[in-house]
């Protein structure tokens, strides 16, 4: 299984997305969920995937190749005048993938499913970002729907739901997220560590700030022993129950 989480602040967007794949309960490995495109300067492009692997990486094997082909055999997602038409071309592209092995196309309950999240800003225009659905189409993100989930959303939600603000910091952002992941952790073996982590600042098209969180990463352990142990703090505070 996998989970990842795209969020939109005040001061730019924040990625993060978990590393586990599996086929089964003996065939569990590592893989990256999150890829990124960055012309210094100019615009800056996140996507995340979760899904059947192979359709997830064909979709960015494209993407890949087609920045590197003529502009007018393919579309570019570095050649996009906006974010719109870069989620555009993603789900195109991931549309297309799905119907090529699908065996009824992509609106059948198929194994090469996949959903995405792209997010990014390009030079004179806002940050923006997206959830893509296997059949190609997508919505974005606004005032009512700050951010996007994919994979194995539920653990993780009730956190995000109840503490997100617009106007916190990257700093809290990441410490939200990293809550809901472990949450999320907890309860479901289809995800784990390690942890991948990318923060867009609204703007800054010259430096892109990212981190791994490793199994025995300081800062992640602190916060999820902190966690655990506030919970437990806040159970006893609670009113008691009586019959």
């Amino acid at each position: 299984m996998t989970y990842c989480v795209g969020m939109r602040l005040n001061k730019g967007l924040v990625f993060m997305s978990d590393t586990r794949t599996n086929a089964g309960v003996d065939d569990i490995s590592q893989v990256r969920k999150m890829r990124s495109w960055h012309v210094p300067g100019e615009r800056v492009i996140t996507l995340m995937s979760a899904g059947n692997l192979a359709t997830t990486q064909a979709v960015v094997s494209l993407l890949d190749e087609r920045t590197k082909a003529p502009a007018d055999r393919h579309p570019s997602i570095l050649a996009a005048p906006s974010m719109f038409q870069v989620a555009t071309i993603i789900g195109e592209t991931l549309r297309g993938i799905v119907t090529r092995y699908g065996v009824e196309g992509p609106a059948a309950e198929s194994i090469f499913r996949a959903s995405l999240i792209v997010g990014g800003q390009i030079k004179g225009s806002e940050p923006r970002l997206f959830m893509i659905y296997p059949e190609g189409n997508f919505i974005e993100s606004g005032e009512d729907n700050p951010f996007f989930q994919i994979g194995e959303t539920k653990y993780g939600r009730p956190m995000i739901v109840r503490s997100y603000d617009p106007v916190m910091s990257f700093e809290d952002a990441v410490k939200l997220l990293c809550v809901s992941f472990d949450s999320t952790i907890q309860a479901n073996a289809g995800v784990d560590l390690p942890i991948d982590l990318k923060v867009h600042e609204r703007d800054d098209f010259v430096s892109v700030r990212e981190r791994r969180f490793e199994r025995d990463d300081p800062y992640y352990q602190s916060v999820a022993d902190g966690w655990a142990e506030a919970l437990g703090i806040a159970l006893a505070e609670l009113p008691d129950f009586h019959f």
